[in-house]
């Protein structure tokens, strides 16, 4: 089981970039804000409830992963409110169970960031839409997290989605599943 975890600042290319990679290698697609809208239903950003809440719900989907040898990708925006054992609970959680953390860094310049925070899909999606916004997350230091050690390293301005899903996909040796991994399949 490989753990395929993206991570990178707002407006890098995550989601696209994972949604390119879960199409050519047919693993499950687990970003972050399917754990963020979940718990900010019902608790407020930053608060108690809200971190723990937020990583039980992550550790505990990658620890399931991992015992069902269920290849995943991941999505994750370092900042503030992580709690710095994060990575290594992830380590933990994966490598319990005979599965491999792939640490795949995407980078983006802070003007090439400052141009895509604006794109329509982002306001939908309930994510850092706006150039104040980012820029008042980055004064406030909300971006600061402790280094995370990449395996892999991808510019997502030199490289077009695809291309960098295909680089991810080389540069791990992935190998994709049979089948692609659907909600409510078919009945037979």
């Amino acid at each position: 089981m490989k753990l395929i975890f993206l991570y990178g600042p707002a407006a890098c290319g995550k989601l696209t970039v994972a949604k390119a990679l879960a199409a050519l290698t047919n693993y499950p697609l687990f970003h972050n804000h399917l754990a963020l809208d979940a718990v900010t239903s019902v608790f407020p950003f930053g608060s108690e409830p809200f971190v723990r809440l937020r990583s039980l719900y992550w550790l505990s989907m990658f620890e399931e992963a991992a015992r069902q040898d269920r290849p995943l990708i991941f999505t994750f925006a370092p900042e503030r409110t992580v709690p710095d054992s994060f990575i290594e609970e992830t380590r933990a959680a994966v490598e319990g169970h005979g599965g491999e953390v792939c640490f795949v860094e995407l980078q983006v310049s802070p003007e090439g960031q400052m141009q895509r925070v604006e794109n329509p899909d982002r306001k939908a999606s309930k994510k850092i839409h706006s150039r104040e916004v980012l820029q008042k997350f980055r004064d406030g230091g909300g971006a600061a997290y402790r280094p995370i050690p990449a395996d892999l390293v991808i510019d997502t301005e030199a490289l077009a989605p695809e291309a960098a899903a295909q680089a991810i996909m080389q540069g791990l040796s992935l190998e994709p599943l049979a089948q692609p991994h659907v909600m409510y399949p078919d009945p037979d």
